[in-house]
């Protein structure tokens, strides 16, 4: 195949908005929680391949027809943000509406694409890499595109792209201030089950997310507060983040959990656990005496997130390991073991500490601490275009911190498979490849 400069494989870009079918009216604001002013430097990047099969006889028209009740059930998604006479961020529904990306890919097919070496570093192009700010006033919260290369900052973006075969991706560009990962794909499976002609019978349930009574006063590890970024909602690094995403079989994986852990501590621990304590030994090894002696874990909380709005309400705990704790020289069960049990949850610590700043500081999670995401529970292969279910799906996160991120998120198939998303700083992700290849046949 003759080579293709990367900046040129999508093109034919069309930009355009879909919003609430209702209006909302005036004053109407959504105010955002402690947790969601957390995560407000974070956005998250999904992309879904689907096969020509999947979007026959559909045009851009059929996507956004179903889009404008689907957008009615949560309108601060079309919102912008504003400020308090105090200065705290809040989301005004004034129906701006969610930008939409249309994009052709014509050098490459969807299985092409899938097939090309650490093809998940390329999916940025997929997704609109949107920041808000700085005019936070004008600036959309989600970007959907379909295949096609981003130019503009919002919240809340679709890109679609058409490849040479026909096929599409579907790229969410979702500002992470709306709500987790787990919120951000029951959103976007609500989309698809209402293009299918399924709406819901129920008004969506509103979580509980209301400011604890007694938040604590002590600072959490799970934080860094960075410069002030103003009205630019983007914490920068001083080195430049790369990123790597690793396909492993279910037969791949109970290979891995067996060798790693023995059959008979298999079945009391988690793959997340196991993967986790996996990554986390061989990042200590490539960091020698910088090792990370902390590590946050991201979990889904314990209800039903399929059909309630979006919301920030993952719970954030970590793991702290002694000084005199080698973690590149422990044993892997034991790391396991410690992210299963002895991780402290630090909900209550960051409400504190975010009620105490009232909005008006900048702070980083992922990446703050060496992070690992749970979202073996989400639901990522949940959008169907015709009936039928991506052959791909990854999501990663940008704006992380240099610690990195470790995303777990369900495999391609129905068999128990998974995939790791990883974002670290670019000079770790090669020495990491070699590390995980070398050690644990994981390529």
């Amino acid at each position: 195949m003759v080579s293709t400069p990367m900046e040129n494989l999508v093109t034919d870009l069309k930009l355009s908005s879909v919003v609430p079918a209702r209006i909302t009216g005036e004053d109407k604001f959504h105010e955002l929680t402690n947790m969601d002013l957390a995560m407000k430097l974070h956005y998250l990047r999904g992309v879904y391949f689907f096969k020509s099969e999947a979007v026959q006889g559909l045009d851009i028209f059929d996507f956004k027809k179903s889009m404008f009740p689907w957008l009615d059930l949560y309108k601060p998604s079309s919102g912008r943000i504003r400020r308090s006479e105090k200065g705290r961020p809040l989301i005004k529904c004034n129906d701006g509406g969610v930008r939409i990306v249309e994009a052709q890919c014509i050098a490459f097919t969807v299985n092409e694409w899938l097939a090309m070496e650490d093809g998940h570093s390329l999916n940025h192009l997929l997704t609109y890499n949107h920041v808000l700010g700085p005019d936070l006033g004008f600036s959309p919260l989600v970007f959907v595109q379909t295949m096609q290369r981003p130019f503009n900052t919002d919240k809340f973006l679709f890109q679609f792209t058409r490849f040479k075969c026909g096929g599409l991706s579907v790229g969410l560009s979702w500002a992470h201030i709306l709500g987790d990962a787990f919120s951000a794909s029951a959103f976007i499976n609500l989309w698809g089950d209402i293009a299918a002609g399924h709406f819901p019978t129920q008004p969506l349930n509103t979580p509980d997310t209301g400011k604890l009574q007694f938040p604590s006063p002590e600072k959490p590890f799970s934080m860094k507060k960075v410069d002030p970024v103003g009205d630019y909602w983007l914490a920068t690094n001083s080195c430049k983040m790369g990123t790597h995403s690793i396909h492993l079989q279910a037969e791949q994986l109970d290979h891995l959990l067996s060798k790693s852990c023995g059959i008979s501590q298999t079945a009391k621990l988690l793959p997340f656990e196991v993967l986790s304590a996996i990554m986390w030994k061989s990042l200590a090894k490539i960091r020698g005496t910088s090792e990370p002696r902390v590590v946050t874990i991201c979990t889904n909380s314990s209800r039903e997130r399929e059909r309630e709005t979006p919301s920030n309400s993952q719970v954030v705990s970590t793991v702290a390991v002694g000084a005199d704790f080698a973690v590149a020289k422990a044993d892997l069960l034991q790391l396991a073991k410690m992210i299963s049990k002895q991780r402290v949850d630090e909900g209550s610590m960051i409400e504190g500490l975010m009620e105490r700043e009232n909005g008006n500081s900048d702070f980083i999670v992922y990446g703050a601490n060496l992070t690992f995401v749970n979202l073996q529970e989400a639901r990522t292969y949940g959008l169907e275009l015709n009936g039928q279910k991506p052959i791909s799906a990854n999501y990663s996160i940008d704006g992380v911190g240099e610690e990195g991120v470790v995303l777990v998120l369900p495999g391609h198939d129905d068999r128990g498979g998974r995939t790791l998303s990883v974002v670290l700083p670019q000079y770790q992700v090669e020495e990491l490849r070699e590390e995980l290849k070398r050690e644990w046949d994981m390529v």
